[in-house]
C-alpha cells in the first residue's frame, strides 16, 4: 500500500510507540511475567477471573479469537487443572468455563507480577508526569477502542489495604443504615484480622469488587472445618445495587466452595438484612435457626444459614 508522507509518518510513529511498550511491558520475553503462559493465555486467565461462567463462544467473540485457536489453548489450560467445564443450564449445546484453585492462584501471581511492574514503570515519572500519561492513554483508549460499554463490575483477590477499607466502608453504611455502633466495627475488624491471620490460599478466598477503580463491595469464604465454609461479610456499596453483583459474589463463594471439595456452606446474618437474606435464598441456603440477641447497640434476630453443595 502507498501511503503519502503525512500518513507515513504518523503509521511510523504508531510503530515506534508500540515497539517501546512490547518491550517496556515484557511480552517478547518466552513467558509472560516469569510464567510459561503466553501473552493470550495471560489475557484468557484474566478475562475468565473477571467473569465466572462464562462460554467459550463469548469469549472467543468478546477477545477477537479464533474460536479453534481459543480450543487449544481452553485444552492446555485443562490439562494443567486451570480451568474447569460445566453445563450451561440455559443451554444444554454449550459448557461454562470457571478456574479452578490452581486457576486462581495462578492469576493472583500474574495479577500481583503485572501492578508491581506498571507501578515500577510509574515511578520513574514524576507525579505530574504519571497523570499525563494516564490521560493520554485514556485519550487513546477513546480513540480506538470499540465502544461497547465495559464491564458493570470486575472481581479480584484481595490485596494490602483491602482489609482496612472493608472495615471503614462497612462500619459506616451499617451505622447509616441500621443504627449499629461501632461494635459491630470491631466485630468486622476481628473477622477481618482472623483472616489475614490465618489465611489458606486453598481453600479459602476474600473476593473484592471494583468499579472503575473504586471499591464497591467484597465478600469472604473462610473454613470452618475441612466439610464445611463460612460465608462472612458480604456487602455492596449503594451506588453499586442493583447490578446483581450480590448475587454474582455468592455463586463465586459456592463455585470456589465446591472446587475445593467443601460439602457445606453457612453463614450468620439477621433478619433485618433483607436483601442480603433474600440473595442467600436465591442461592440455596436454608434457614436453620434464629435467636435474639442485643448487639451493635440494637435488639436483633440473628440468623444461621446453611446450604449443601
Amino acid at each position: 500500500m502507498d501511503l503519502d508522507d503525512g500518513v507515513a509518518a504518523k503509521v511510523a510513529a504508531v510503530r515506534r510507540f508500540s515497539r517501546i511498550y512490547t518491550r517496556r511491558i515484557g511480552v517478547l520475553q518466552d513467558g509472560l511475567l516469569g510464567t510459561d503462559l503466553s501473552l493470550a493465555e495471560a489475557r484468557i486467565l484474566f478475562e475468565l477471573a473477571q467473569r465466572p461462567d462464562t462460554a467459550a463462544k463469548s469469549l472467543a467473540a468478546d477477545l477477537g479469537l479464533d474460536a479453534g485457536y481459543l480450543s487449544r489453548l481452553l485444552r492446555g489450560f485443562e490439562r494443567r487443572g486451570l480451568i474447569e467445564r460445566r453445563p450451561d443450564p440455559a443451554d444444554g449445546r454449550q459448557s461454562l468455563l470457571i478456574l479452578t484453585a490452581a486457576g486462581r492462584d495462578l492469576y493472583t501471581v500474574i495479577d500481583g507480577r503485572s501492578r508491581a511492574e506498571v507501578a515500577a514503570l510509574l515511578h520513574q515519572l514524576p507525579p505530574d508526569g504519571q497523570d499525563r500519561l494516564v490521560q493520554a492513554l485514556d485519550q487513546a483508549g477513546a480513540l480506538l477502542g470499540d465502544h461497547r460499554p465495559g464491564p458493570a463490575y470486575v472481581l479480584r483477590p484481595h490485596r494490602p489495604g483491602d482489609m482496612g477499607w472493608i472495615i471503614h466502608r462497612q462500619a459506616l453504611l451499617y451505622a447509616g443504615e441500621y443504627g449499629w455502633d461501632e461494635r459491630f466495627e470491631g466485630l468486622v475488624a476481628g473477622i477481618c484480622a482472623q483472616f489475614i491471620e490465618n489465611y489458606d490460599h486453598r481453600r479459602e478466598r476474600c473476593w473484592v469488587a471494583e468499579r472503575d477503580g473504586a471499591i464497591v463491595g467484597s465478600i469472604f469464604l473462610v473454613r470452618d472445618s475441612d466439610e464445611v465454609a463460612k460465608l462472612r461479610l458480604l456487602y455492596v456499596e449503594p451506588a453499586a445495587r442493583g447490578l446483581g453483583l450480590g448475587r454474582h459474589l455468592v455463586a463465586e463463594c459456592l463455585a470456589f466452595a465446591t472446587a475445593v471439595g467443601y460439602r457445606r456452606v453457612s453463614l450468620w446474618t439477621n433478619s433485618v438484612l433483607h436483601s442480603a437474606r433474600r440473595i442467600y435464598e436465591q442461592a440455596g441456603f436454608q434457614l436453620v435457626r434464629e435467636e435474639p440477641h442485643q448487639s451493635f447497640g440494637k435488639a436483633l434476630v440473628g440468623q444461621y444459614w446453611e446450604r449443601a453443595l
